[in-house]
């Protein structure tokens, strides 16, 4: 059997498709962290201490459990109490 040689250029590719794969996934974490971070001073400045605490457990709960009605829920529950 004859081993293929594989060129320069293939070896590259591969390695470039690694790497923006990285750096993709590095580049969306950065944004989706930044994002929460915002969110979660927002829902500080806006919210009394005790429901900024509730929308802040809902929303991490809601990212580890992939589901967002949770944080939702928190958020129609604060807004039925303020009217």
């Amino acid at each position: 059997m004859q081993k293929k040689a594989r060129s320069i250029l293939d070896e590259l590719d591969t390695l470039l498709v690694q790497k923006d794969r990285e750096n993709i996934v590095e580049s969306r974490a950065t944004h989706v962290i930044q994002g929460a971070i915002n969110l979660i001073n927002y829902i500080r400045e806006n919210f009394d201490a005790e429901q900024a605490g509730e929308l802040e457990r809902r929303l991490i709960n809601s990212i580890r459990t992939q589901e967002p009605e949770k944080f939702k829920r928190g958020v129609r529950r604060i807004r039925g109490e303020d009217q």
